[in-house]
């Protein structure tokens, strides 16, 4: 999705900024359009303009806040992903580490979260990550709330021993936060493997992204398995 524009000085990462204080859109905004390679596109304060603004702009990024008036940044993230045949990468941005909310956001699909304490070269560094690569943004903060919600479950469910050895040893990477290529030079296999094998780990997960898969991992206990 992300276009380098060799030559044309446009910026090669498009980002959208949703949050409903003015005082945070502004700092993230100057934060990002000081690095070279990033541009602010757009911003809304709500989480319904949210929607409407990244469809109309179609931008690689959107840091999004949870906690915003009329619809809020969960149920944003839902509709983003789920109605663009390309969204973009959704990252939660907000003040609390353990909020339920991150956690939804999360299962929605969302690539990670940041807090926005966050010290502006690890702002810049997610934006880029997150927009070159599938890789995924799981502090140990999503570990602790994963846990919380296994515990809760009766039993693993039936997609855990379906998995082949492989194909969990992928899952493992994914939630470790590794990258396809990153995978193949850890499993010293090709890329086009690594991706045959991440399409059945969504498919026995029923998850429609990496996100939800590694939520799922958490959430079934699986990544407690040995």
């Amino acid at each position: 999705m992300t276009d380098e524009r060799a030559g044309t000085g446009r910026p090669a990462i498009r980002i959208v900024l949703a949050d409903d204080e003015r005082m945070v859109r502004t700092a993230l905004r100057a934060i990002l359009s000081a690095e070279p390679g990033l541009e602010v596109v757009g911003e809304a304060a709500t989480g319904a303009e949210a929607v409407s603004v990244v469809r109309e702009l179609r931008p690689d990024v959107v840091l999004m806040d949870v906690r915003m008036p009329e619809v809020d940044g969960i149920r944003a993230t839902e509709q983003i992903l789920a109605t663009l045949d390309e969204p973009p990468r959704v990252v939660v941005v907000t003040t609390f580490e353990n909020d339920s909310y991150v956690y939804d956001a999360l299962r929605a699909g969302a690539a990670g979260f940041l807090l926005k304490r966050a010290e502006a070269d690890a702002l810049v560094q997610a934006v880029r990550l997150v927009a070159r690569t599938d890789s995924l943004l799981f502090p140990s903060a999503v570990r602790a709330l994963a846990a919380e919600h296994a515990r809760r479950a009766p039993a693993p469910p039936a997609w855990v021993s379906r998995l082949t050895g492989r194909e969990s040893e992928v899952l493992r990477h994914m939630a470790a936060g590794l990258t396809n290529a990153e995978i193949a030079r850890r499993m010293d296999v090709g890329p086009a493997t690594v991706k045959s094998h991440v399409a059945a780990v969504l498919a026995k997960t029923g998850a429609r992204d990496r996100t939800q898969a590694v939520i799922a991992a958490y959430e079934a206990g699986f990544l407690n398995l040995r």
